[in-house]
């Protein structure tokens, strides 16, 4: 059940804002440092900043550099400001941190002093020296993962691990021929391992706009950005969390990234439902789940859409035709489940005396929207990429900032700044390395590649196991790599196998790959969006990973909406069309009442189990289940009438 909530006074949420600065984006846990350790963090943190900064807009190095320095700040921050156990250094940091500092330095120092050499050798021919010290960068990078997301992902890179090697005990298709342990190690510390798509996001992309979001609650600008948001949607319950619905779309559509989306859109939107009264947790779900559904949103799509086209060999039009009503069912059913769970946590909307005067709140702080106008035209008009948009929307806000004295930042602000967001990065890194350990296993050993060949072993002709399958191998794809590329290689493999083995429509087939692709920025144990929206969110990436996937569990449905229903993708009569939009849409508003125990007032245990029925029997396409799922949803709406009349419970926004 979702934790209960008090209804949220407009100046509770006012002071909430007031105190929200950058420090709601530092870690969790961390240790309060006495002097001089304390400024020696700082300036380490503004060092951290300043360096991503020259890389990505000035300078750029060589990945192999910039990747290894990115992991070497972030666990070198890391481990004096987040301590091993409770009892080892609480003011300063212990010998354990040094060394575990110094087992990051030293590879990092290697490998830079032979790194002509280094290169040719990695995971094929390593020397006894690169082996220890891959060794020890890899320990480093297990030990940031587990002071920060704790022992589940800790353990399951330690699972990949022992995989890699001992894979040719293991039978059928999970045999490999098993890999020694020196190119195993050294392996992972490559661009194919550690260093690879995880960090390649956490260095170029998310580092740069929790910098952003830290300068948006430095500068002040995020308390106009609430009021703004109550403007729009205050009345609504769960306000800023429908917001996010709106901007993400709008946003994911042209990014076709469900990380850049998070982390271009989460700095606004995430503190603004926390200082609403949702959870950090929650929130970060929230805004992973919109994100994520961005690249499925007509008309851009991502590059995904492109090459889909391509291999259909059909028009673009009619690939973003085909994906309006699966995107049109994914946000209705994230709207349902804002709604529900803002009603079952006393979320409640405000009335019109505690909504702010909008031409008053334009006049006085609208200047404050600009570098907000200014990130979406360099991301969307122009075209730039990510981190330079964040640039200029960190440089914009800096001089906005200037036009009043009250959100003026001086040079000793823009330093705090720099180092509290660097701070405020480094759980994020953390995480993104240790994916990077699981996606350089699954890389080293093929095992992504092999479970095509599972899926259609093991179906055994049963179109339902195949989907299945063919989705977990899509999110499993899509962990390591780009949606993109996820896409290109699962519609390789599985979706001319659907067609033809199956006979499922193609546009069908490609669709159901393609959001299963985007989706897997949503599943641990390697959910990028989710883990970014943690990042910002202040939350436990797991828990963000976890609640995200509950939240956009009709985005894990639709898919097969469409395969068993072509209706839904356009290919059938103008009836059928409708009648699947009609049961889509009132099968995922069930589907949400269900998960979120919540519909007009409470929804007892019966009701839930009743609701899921209907839901499936609804999202299922046909005459028959239609009327079945219609008339259980008719039924538990009937129950919840009378007891909405007896408890007065405030009805459905």
């Amino acid at each position: 059940m979702a934790e209960q909530f008090a209804p949220v006074d407009i100046k509770d949420v006012e002071k909430k804002l007031e105190e929200m600065h950058i420090k709601d984006l530092e870690v969790s846990g961390g240790r309060p440092l006495k002097q001089p350790f304390s400024i020696i963090v700082a300036v380490l943190g503004v060092i951290t900043s300043l360096f991503h900064i020259w890389v990505l807009t000035i300078h750029p190095i060589d990945p192999w550099y910039f990747r290894t320095l990115h992991v070497v700040l972030g666990g070198i921050l890391l481990f004096a400001v987040v301590p091993a156990a409770r009892n080892l250094g609480k003011d300063q940091p212990h010998l354990v941190d040094y060394l575990c500092m110094l087992m990051l330095v030293a590879p990092a120092v290697y490998i830079f002093s032979v790194f002509d050499e280094w290169i040719y050798r990695v995971g094929v021919v390593p020397t006894n020296w690169d082996f220890f010290f891959s060794v020890l960068f890899v320990a480093g990078v297990w030990e940031m993962t587990r002071r920060t997301a704790g022992l589940p992902l800790a353990i399951l890179t330690i699972v990949f691990i022992l995989y890699g090697h001992f894979g040719n005990y293991l039978p059928g298709l999970l045999y490999h021929r098993g890999y020694s342990w020196e190119r195993m190690f050294t392996y992972l510390f490559s661009l194919d391992g550690i260093l690879s798509l995880p960090i390649q996001a956490s260095a170029h992309y998310i580092f740069l706009f929790v910098l952003f979001g830290a300068f948006v609650e430095a500068s002040g600008a995020g308390k106009f950005f609430v009021d703004f948001a109550r403007c729009i949607a205050g009345r609504a319950r769960g306000g800023p969390a429908k917001v996010s619905i709106v901007s993400s779309a709008l946003i994911g559509t042209a990014s076709g990234s469900s990380v850049a989306n998070v982390v271009v859109d989460g700095v606004f939107n995430i503190p603004l439902m926390k200082a609403s009264g949702f959870r950090g947790t929650i929130a970060g779900a929230i805004e992973a789940m919109n994100s994520s559904g961005g690249q499925i949103v007509p008309p851009v799509m991502g590059a995904g859409a492109f090459l889909m086209a391509e291999i259909l060999h059909m028009p673009y039009s009619d690939v973003c035709l085909a994906a309006v009503i699966p995107a049109l069912l994914y946000y209705n059913s994230a709207y349902w489940m804002i709604d529900f769970y803002s009603a079952q946590s006393g979320l409640r909307g405000m009335t019109r005396e505690e909504m702010p005067v909008f031409r008053k709140i334009m006049l006085e702080k609208g200047y404050l929207l600009i570098p907000l106008i200014a990130l979406l035209v360099c991301l969307m008009v122009l075209m730039w990429s990510p981190y330079r948009a964040a640039m200029v929307g960190i440089i914009t806000l800096i001089l906005a900032s200037w036009v009043r004295r009250e959100t003026r930042m001086g040079f000793r602000a823009i330093l705090k700044t720099l180092s509290d967001g660097a701070r405020g990065a480094i759980e994020i890194i953390a995480t993104c390395a240790a994916a990077g350990i699981i996606v350089g296993v699954l890389t080293q050993t093929g095992l992504g590649q092999k479970f095509a060949m599972i899926i259609f072993s093991y179906s055994q002709g049963n179109l339902l196991v195949a989907l299945i399958f063919t989705a977990a191998v899509a999110v499993v794809l899509g962990m390591g790599m780009p949606t993109t590329a996820a896409y290109a290689i699962a519609a390789s493999v599985l979706a001319p196998a659907l067609t033809r083995e199956f006979g499922i429509v193609p546009i069908a087939a490609h669709l159901f790959v393609f959001y299963f692709a985007c989706l897997s920025a949503l599943t641990p144990p390697v959910a990028l969006a989710a883990f970014a929206a943690a990042a910002i969110a202040n939350a436990k990436p797991w828990n963000v990973g976890w609640q995200s996937m509950r939240f956009a569990i009709a985005g894990f449905i639709v898919p097969f909406m469409f395969i068993y229903g072509p209706a839904m993708v356009l290919q059938g009569t103008t009836f059928e069309i409708t009648m699947v939009v009609i049961t889509g849409l009132l099968g995922t508003m069930s589907l949400a009442a269900a998960v979120q125990g919540w519909l007009l007032t409470h929804v007892p245990v019966v009701q839930r189990i009743v609701l899921f029925a209907a839901a499936l029997t609804l999202i299922i396409p046909g005459m028959i289940t239609d009327l079945i799922g219609f008339g259980l949803l008719v039924v538990v709406l009937g129950f919840q009438w009378v007891s909405f009349k007896k408890g007065q419970t405030a009805p459905v926004q």
